[in-house]
């Protein structure tokens, strides 16, 4: 029997495959690997398409927070705030800018997104950033994290990486803070041929600032104003996202009709929480996250049935290795631990079919029934 993958890139690659080969003839012919014109004409394209000023292509998301971070003069003795269910990109970033990542729990309200109470009890004097990651494709409520910020005298940093396309109150993620970072790795809603990112901003100060920095602290050839980063787009991963965006609108309404379809597939079985949408976001489904019993036992059997699900994330970050010794432990954000210990990631991508995705719900209820 076929096997049914987590991600399913093919079919988005034959879409732009010619569009991408004549892109990449044109720069392979101009050699101008670094710094081409088409970079400068994908970061005008991704702001006007999420509704910012400014886009600073740089090489993954994880440079994207650090950058806006540096770019803010977060450094030692500041503090941000952000999900202990996120990837650990997230608190990286954070760690590498110098400064201290402060975790709190997630909603107990089956989105799994930051739960704003506890941002507003984590608040100290060191507060510089709130960082809300928009997970799994749908957006943190930042309508009520906005005013924290402001009576802390800080910032928020949007971690879009899993939200291309989505909307919270009709606006876009990457356009709701003041400063977004977003990661195009390949299984994201728009992914490149490799690593790449970027940093959104309305701020004229800010987005110079965060180009200066991705460029070895430089606006002028050997030019050195800070110690920056080496982390720019390159220009054929430029190439490869202008042609995926302009198909990004269809294949996120595909996403959002495959999600409808597991949501009738699996209407009233009881053992299995499928996900929430948060009043008055546009989710735009870069992960289907439902939640079942004895799950890893489950999980083993779908792979064994040749279903691609997976895990977004299986450990909160205060569990993993790298927070021990930082004051955490575990039962301290019960809602992530919990949802950690039953979340399973269900294949979704454009392109999957009704069969595949029957075959999908017939091996997890099969899973299920067996617990």
């Amino acid at each position: 029997m076929t096997s049914v993958p987590l991600v399913d890139l093919v079919a988005q690659h034959v879409a732009v495959a010619d569009e991408i080969a004549e892109g990449w003839r044109q720069v392979l012919a101009s050699t101008s690997f670094i710094a081409g014109p088409q970079i400068a004409a994908f970061e005008a394209e991704y702001a006007a398409f999420i509704g910012t000023a400014h886009c600073v292509g740089v090489a993954n998301g994880t440079d994207a927070i650090e950058i806006a971070l540096r770019a803010l003069d977060v450094g030692p003795g500041d503090e941000c705030i952000l999900p202990a269910n996120t990837f650990i990109a997230t608190a990286e970033a954070v760690w590498r800018a110098g400064a201290t990542p402060v975790l709190v729990d997630c909603a107990d309200d089956g989105t799994y997104l930051i739960d704003a109470d506890a941002v507003k009890a984590a608040l100290t004097p060191r507060t510089r950033v709130i960082i809300p990651v928009h997970l799994y494709g749908q957006a943190a409520p930042l309508e009520r994290l906005l005013p924290l910020a402001e009576e802390a005298g800080a910032w928020v940093v949007e971690d879009a990486a899993q939200s291309q396309g989505a909307r919270r109150r009709s606006v876009q993620t990457g356009a709701l803070g003041h400063v977004a970072a977003t990661s195009f790795y390949p299984g994201k809603n728009l992914g490149a041929y490799g690593d790449a990112g970027a940093a959104l901003t309305d701020s004229d100060d800010l987005a110079a600032r965060m180009r200066m920095i991705r460029d070895h602290g430089s606006r002028q050839k050997y030019e050195h104003e800070v110690i920056g980063l080496n982390s720019r787009l390159d220009t054929l991963q430029a190439v490869v996202l202008s042609a995926k965006l302009r198909r990004l609108p269809g294949w996120n309404a595909a996403r959002q009709d495959a999600a409808q379809r597991y949501d009738a597939l699996l209407a009233g079985v009881d053992d299995v929480i499928t996900p929430r949408i948060l009043d008055g976001n546009e989710h735009v489904w870069h992960l289907y996250v439902v939640r079942v019993p004895d799950r890893d036992r489950v999980l083993k059997e779908l792979h064994g049935a040749g279903i691609g699900a997976g895990i977004h994330y299986p450990v909160p970050l205060h569990l993993t290795p790298a927070f021990a010794g930082r004051g955490y432990s575990e039962g301290e954000f019960p809602v992530a631990e919990r949802a950690a210990r039953e979340i399973l990631s269900l294949p979704l991508f454009p392109g999957i079919t009704p069969a595949q995705q029957e075959r999908v719900v017939s091996a997890l209820l099969a899973a299920i029934r067996r617990s």
